[in-house]
């Protein structure tokens, strides 16, 4: 029975209609895949996009901090002298404005130094630091009787000291 109705179906034409059909839903197969494909490699390339603009975004946004905010966003120390100010009369007085982030803090309190405020820890530090410079430069830095230091606490993590 099968060799009649192929025999048929070759006689009427309907077995090329047949072979032209699974040729047809072949390519159409291969064309689908192609299609599927190109459309993963067209949501790969969005992504890459997308991740690119986040990523400028981001760089634009780090370009218009200063250097405390910077270093704040990126959780490094940091410290800077605001102003220096020298009296007239005396120029053994003056004063240094410093400014600096909660991650400096952290730096002085991992390095030994302590107090009560931020402010205590940073003058500390700041001290020893002016100590050093003397010692270095041979400078007796033993009772000097340059007057004393005021800190004076502006707010906002900054300081002047006198």
């Amino acid at each position: 029975m099968s060799y009649i109705r192929n025999l048929f179906e070759k006689i009427t034409g309907v077995a090329k209609l047949k072979e032209e059909a699974i040729k047809s839903a072949a390519e159409s197969i291969k064309l689908a895949d192609d299609a599927k494909r190109e459309a993963e490699e067209s949501v790969k390339i969005a992504a890459a996009a997308n991740n690119a603009a986040a990523a400028a975004k981001m760089a634009e946004d780090l370009a218009k901090l200063g250097p405390k905010e910077r270093a704040t966003a990126a959780q490094q120390p940091y410290i800077a002298v605001l102003e220096t100010h020298v009296n007239d009369q005396n120029p053994r007085n003056g004063f240094f404005e410093l400014d600096w982030n909660e991650y400096f803090v952290v730096q002085l309190k991992t390095a030994g130094y302590y107090g009560d405020t931020d402010e205590e820890i940073v003058d500390k530090w700041f001290q020893d630091l002016c100590r050093g410079i003397g010692a270095e430069e041979g400078v007796s830095m033993d009772r000097r009787g340059s007057g004393y230091i005021n800190v004076n606490n502006l707010g906002n993590g900054k300081s002047e000291i006198s």
